[in-house]
């Protein structure tokens, strides 16, 4: 019988099979063997050998479709980056550092925007017009009315999703949308910090319906960038796409060299990119830059 890894714990991992039910299952001791280690995500091959007390044994692991390593999870189809529209303000130097991770990890991305019901349509759309080009789609939800989360499950409908975002975005309220039967672990929002008190600790994959999937995964305050050269972090910038090769320079950074036309752009009313996305996108080269120095790889 064919299944799904959703979770792992002590040596067990728990798998929903082809029959929508969840079996307790050990690994064979050849994939100790070959140094494989089954991860969330992973389809399975697998037999029973308790049908009443719903036990198994995982025997083969089909190839994996793509690979996380932060959160380690196999055969995901896309991302879903949660940041509140307010309380807490979005850190959206934050959610551009996420788009550059999943992107280099081939990975697509939606952006979800909750608490919509705490600020005006005009800093909902100022949002869209920045983000349109960086996203699969946009969708704009919140968790006091559920408005928009008819869009959400429609986005997770037959794939497997990583949700991800701080602390306090109302991610854990949205799963317990999703899947109603989980009780997420969702405290009082701190009056100081204005971030959820309780959120998500560990990481799990919950059974949606039939071929949909979502992974829950601890709330982040910080985003390492990828192993990337600066020059590197360009190519996952999509506002600059249009404008590769049209610069004095072929490789231009649109950071220092002259007559760049990204950089010409500001003085003109239609910049190609928006100025505090572009103040990330120098913030994270030089992070790159100084990280490459160190290892003795900067080109610069």
């Amino acid at each position: 019988m064919r299944g799904k890894i959703i979770r792992g714990v002590g040596g067990f991992y728990y798998v929903v099979a082809d029959d929508e039910r969840i079996y307790e299952c050990k690994a064979r001791g050849k994939f100790r063997k070959d140094g494989i280690k089954p991860l969330v995500g992973d389809d399975v091959e697998m037999s029973v050998i308790d049908e009443e007390k719903l036990a198994g044994n995982i025997d083969d692991i089909f190839d994996r479709r793509s690979l996380l390593i932060r959160p380690a999870v196999a055969n995901v189809d896309q991302a879903m980056v949660i940041f509140a529209l307010d309380k807490p303000a979005p850190n959206l130097g934050l959610l551009d550092r996420f788009l550059i991770s999943m992107e280099y990890n081939s990975v697509e991305t939606v952006i979800c925007f909750s608490k919509s019901d705490l600020v005006d349509e005009a800093t909902v759309e100022n949002l869209r017009n920045i983000y349109s080009k960086c996203s699969k789609d946009i969708l704009i939800i919140s968790n006091n009315d559920k408005s928009g989360i008819d869009s959400v499950n429609a986005t997770l409908k037959g794939k497997t999703t990583v949700l991800a975002g701080p602390s306090g975005v109302g991610k854990s309220s949205l799963v317990g949308h999703i899947v109603p039967d989980v009780d997420p672990e969702v405290g009082s929002i701190s009056p100081k910090t204005e971030r959820g008190r309780h959120t998500t600790r560990h990481t799990e994959l919950f059974f949606v319906e039939k071929d949909t999937f979502i992974l829950d995964t601890p709330g982040f305050s910080s985003i390492e960038l990828p192993d990337m050269l600066p020059e590197e972090i360009r190519q996952y910038i999509p506002e600059f796409e249009p404008y590769e090769g049209r610069c004095r320079f072929l490789g231009c950074t649109h950071i220092h060299e002259p007559d760049c036309e990204v950089r010409s752009s500001f003085e003109t009313d239609s910049p190609v990119i928006d100025e505090n996305r572009y103040k990330s996108y120098i913030q994270m080269f030089e992070e790159a830059n100084q990280r490459a120095v160190r290892a003795g790889r900067s080109s610069r």
